[in-house]
C-alpha cells in the first residue's frame, strides 16, 4: 500500500505558472497511468494558456472561484466543479479568488507534454 501525504510535498512551478504539489505520480509511488496534484493560484493570477498532446486532465475545484478556458469556451467555476479536459485542448484558468484545485492527469503529468502557441 503506498499512502502519501499532501502536507509532505514540496510545492514546485508548472510551466503554465500553477503552484503543484504532487499527491500521487510516478515521481513519489510506483503509478504507471495518472497523476494526481493539488495546484493553487492566488486571487487573479491566470495560468499560461497551454495544452497537452498526450494527457488528458481533470480539474476539480477545492476551494475559491475562477473563469476557465477550455477550446475557447469559457465559464464561471466554484468549489464542486469538475472539468474535463481532453488532450490537445488548449485551457487556461483565472482565479478570481485564491483557488486550489486537484488536477489528474492520465498518462501522468510531464513537463515535456505541456505545449504554448506562442
Amino acid at each position: 500500500m503506498t499512502v502519501i501525504n499532501l502536507a509532505d510535498q514540496a510545492p514546485f512551478t508548472t510551466q503554465d505558472g500553477s503552484t503543484i504539489r504532487s499527491i500521487l505520480d510516478p515521481t513519489n509511488a510506483p503509478v504507471q497511468n495518472q497523476s494526481l496534484a493539488e495546484a493553487s493560484l492566488p486571487s487573479g493570477a491566470t495560468t499560461r494558456p497551454h495544452y497537452h498532446k498526450a494527457s488528458e486532465e481533470f480539474y476539480f475545484i477545492v476551494e475559491g472561484r475562477a473563469r476557465m478556458t477550455v477550446a475557447g469556451v469559457t465559464r464561471d467555476v466554484r468549489p464542486g466543479d469538475a472539468i474535463l479536459i481532453p488532450p490537445g485542448t488548449r485551457h487556461a484558468i483565472r482565479a478570481s479568488t485564491p483557488l486550489r484545485f486537484l488536477c489528474c492527469c492520465a498518462p501522468p503529468y510531464s513537463h515535456e507534454d505541456t505545449f504554448f502557441d506562442d
